[in-house]
């Protein structure tokens, strides 16, 4: 599961965050302490978080209900943006309309001097994986990141093209998605299966409500 973030005063004023180290505004602060409550109910198995301040405070607000401590990882942080940093957006689109429409449409440029997408969805697929290897495989592990970094990794682990994560809808502060694993298909042998990387199915996208048992023809 990616968790993004409760609402902070730069994203009141649609001020452009990246990497620089915001807290959590009054809303986003109540927004985390909701959804934790929801959160707690899975229950989670492990929290690993950003360690930008906004991110941490919010998956601390759910380690406190399920007595689970937060790992902290920098490959978890939001996309560094360089020069767009701390620019409202009236003045983003006034200085660098072009690009920002690029980027916007899926462009994989480095906004404002800084980090790709397909960048910032390496890192992010790094400590997620690394986070994953001792879990038993009935095992919830919450990512609590950012939006748009979270929006990469989810293309990624989908397998869509860069060009085509731009699809995935901008997630709201403190919603959240859920991937489940599958087994990779294969035409191998039954050990082979047993034994492929795994795949991921998309379970739930910009949720506020948890996953509800789904019947279909695939399962």
């Amino acid at each position: 599961m990616l968790w993004r973030h409760g609402r902070t005063e730069w994203n009141s004023e649609r001020r452009f965050q990246g990497q620089t180290d915001i807290e959590l505004d009054d809303v986003g602060r109540a927004q985390a302490a909701e959804a934790a409550r929801h959160l707690a109910l899975l229950p989670p198995t492990r929290i690993i978080s950003s360690d930008l301040g906004r991110a941490h405070a919010t998956a601390a607000e759910l380690g406190r209900l399920v007595n689970l401590p937060v790992a902290t990882d920098p490959r978890l942080r939001e996309t560094y943006a360089g020069d767009w940093q701390g620019l409202a957006r009236e003045d983003l689109m006034a200085r660098h309309g072009t690009e920002v429409l690029a980027w916007g449409a899926g462009s994989d440029l480095r906004p404002g001097g800084g980090e790709r997408r397909s960048e910032v969805a390496a890192r992010m697929i790094e400590g997620i994986t690394e986070a994953l290897v001792d879990l038993p495989s009935d095992s919830t592990l919450v990512v609590a990141t950012h939006g748009g970094s979270a929006r990469a990794a989810v293309g990624a682990l989908l397998g869509l093209p860069v060009e085509h994560w731009a699809i995935l809808g901008v997630l709201t502060n403190c919603a959240w998605t859920v991937l489940t694993a599958r087994p990779a298909f294969s035409t191998g042998s039954a050990a082979d299966q047993a034994t492929a990387t795994p795949a991921w199915r998309l379970e739930e996208y910009n949720a506020r409500s948890l996953p509800e048992t789904a019947f279909g023809d695939d399962r």
